[in-house]
């Protein structure tokens, strides 16, 4: 199997073999770009099957989805176009929840997502995302996000079963998926099922998180797929819908492979509630202004989820380097060629 991280790029770039000559004739890189392009095509049949629409989206926002305060898991990537401050899209969930007020069947998109963290073995500055917005509510967007894994998943088994099954040892993760309905828990069963230990939890003032090691153990325990449900709700960013506890968010995560590779929940219904989330997450409200202006004018119930397409290429290959599955490499802070 081809190992290509960051180390090995110093050294070949030294040796006078960039990367991007390197992995010409490396038969890793054709078969992610078949990967790619299952994707592509997949994606576009399940939601046309489904009567949701595909949007054409910028690469630039206003809003980001991860805005910095409690709940935040990414840093937002600020850049000066013309004069004006602006995001290079983080996720374009706020765009989906406009876009199904128009297409009222829901909506999606296929498109590059921009980080401002470092790289590491699962996670990329540049990646994929594919991401939809439906009606209804949580339990309606985790069976059509697990449908949509699913999908993906047979439609790897019936076209690259060969070239997949030479870079993981065998298909037998893809058909063990597909054999197997998804365990299901909340974060509170997950503490209590691992015990509350510090190895596998960060604990803050008033809310919590798991980390990869405690995604992997719960996979180990419970998988191969675990939905990982009702995280606290200053943990998740505020515009997770809240349970009628008000304590608890109505999202899920979806861990196989790596862990994490899907996450969703339900949106607020209207500006009253998304403005409270944000008072609680700390997050000022005039940056929201406008998505606040739409929730107060169309209020709807909502819900989607977004899949790293890079970490579903992870599962697939059972690869343990996110890294080496892009294409062209792109990192925070180096210069890209090509």
């Amino acid at each position: 199997m081809s190992i290509v991280n960051e180390g090995t790029l110093v050294q070949d770039a030294e040796a006078g073999h960039p990367r991007y000559l390197k992995i010409l004739d490396d038969p890793l890189y054709s078969t992610l770009v078949d990967l790619q392009d299952l994707v592509n095509y997949e994606t576009a049949q399940f939601w046309r099957n489904r009567g949701v629409r595909a949007l054409h989206l910028p690469v630039t926002t206003s809003s980001i989805s991860s805005p910095m305060g409690l709940g935040s898991d990414s840093l937002p990537v600020q850049v000066d176009l013309f004069g004006i401050p602006t995001y290079l899209a983080d996720s374009m969930q706020f765009l989906l929840e406009y876009g199904i007020r128009i297409a009222s069947d829901g909506c999606y998109y296929l498109m590059p997502s921009f980080r401002g963290e470092e790289t590491d073995p699962t996670h990329l500055a540049q990646f994929f995302h594919s991401e939809a917005e439906i009606p209804g509510g949580l339990d309606e967007v985790m069976d059509v996000s697990d449908a949509y894994l699913r999908h993906l998943a047979a439609a790897v088994v019936r076209d690259l079963a060969e070239p997949v099954a030479g870079f993981a040892g065998g298909i037998g993760h893809l058909t063990e998926f597909l054999d197997r309905p998804t365990a299901r828990m909340t974060f509170d069963d997950a503490v209590a099922a691992l015990d509350g230990a510090p190895e596998y939890f960060q604990f803050h003032d008033g809310w919590r998180t798991i980390n990869r090691a405690g995604e992997r153990r719960l996979m180990e325990l419970y998988g191969p797929a675990v939905w990982l449900t009702h995280s606290d709700h200053l943990s998740v960013p505020f515009y997770q819908a809240l349970d009628e506890t008000g304590h608890k968010a109505l999202n899920a995560d979806l861990l196989i492979g790596p862990g994490e590779i899907i996450g969703c929940g339900e949106r607020h219904v209207d500006a009253e509630r998304a403005r409270t989330a944000l008072a609680a997450h700390a997050v000022p409200e005039e940056d929201y202004d406008w998505y606040l202006q739409m929730k107060q004018e169309r209020p709807l119930r909502t819900a989607g989820f977004g899949m790293g397409v890079e970490r579903f290429f992870m599962f697939v290959l059972q690869h343990d380097d996110i890294r080496d599955l892009q294409l062209l490499e792109r990192a925070n802070g180096r210069p890209a060629v090509p």
